[in-house]
């Protein structure tokens, strides 16, 4: 069953388990710094692996289990069924209120996490794959490494320079971090490691 959850009047549905679990994804090679093997996987619903799961939300890799944001102004995007409800509703709350968010990439399957295996390549599902994660305005709040505490060591490798005083760009007084807060979001700004995610909202911050 699909369902649009829009700015106007919020939807709220009762899902049945679909038939079937579709997606495409691929593996990050570590070595190589580049996505290889992408495949479309396809099978029974009734046959999700653990792997494939999210054990702390339920939520799934599957397509099934995704379903539209459409908020005013902001290109739609895919999100776990069980969390886009809140969600939705939260941005909307923050767009209402005039808050700088310009982009939001949820849903995207790809293993990036987890161990490596003997070709090099990551072996888990990153927790964009559920649907459980948010980066919000990319252009504005960089993904860096070498950046156990930010500096001018930290090196960004993805998405736009983070810059405190700029509009757009989170910190932890940010009224967007305090709201994905309270739904139980942690901020990829904070995270411990050598890596530094400011646009990245999810149950763990990674």
């Amino acid at each position: 069953m699909a369902c649009v959850f829009v700015a106007a009047g919020l939807l709220e549905p009762v899902f049945a388990e679909p038939s079937t679990c579709s997606y495409t994804t691929y593996k990050w090679n570590v070595a190589q710094r580049k996505a290889v093997e992408y495949q479309r996987v396809r099978h029974p619903y009734s046959q999700v692996k653990n792997i494939e799961r999210d054990a702390a939300t339920g939520c799934t890799v599957c397509e099934q289990d995704q379903v539209d944001i459409d908020l005013p102004g902001i290109k739609p995007f895919k999100m776990c069924r069980q969390l886009a409800g809140p969600v939705a509703a939260a941005l909307n709350d923050l767009l209402t209120q005039g808050q700088p968010i310009y982009k939001v990439i949820a849903y995207r399957v790809g293993m990036t996490r987890g161990d490596i295996d003997a070709a090099g390549n990551r072996t888990k599902f990153s927790n964009h794959s559920f649907g459980i994660a948010l980066d919000i305005n990319d252009e504005q709040n960089g993904l860096y490494d070498q950046c156990s505490r930010f500096g001018p060591q930290c090196r960004l490798i993805k998405g736009g320079r983070w810059l405190p005083s700029q509009v757009g760009s989170w910190t932890e007084n940010s009224h967007v971090v305090h709201r994905m807060q309270r739904l139980g979001f942690k901020w990829g700004g904070r995270i411990k490691g050598k890596q530094k995610d400011f646009m990245h909202f999810s149950p763990t911050g990674y």
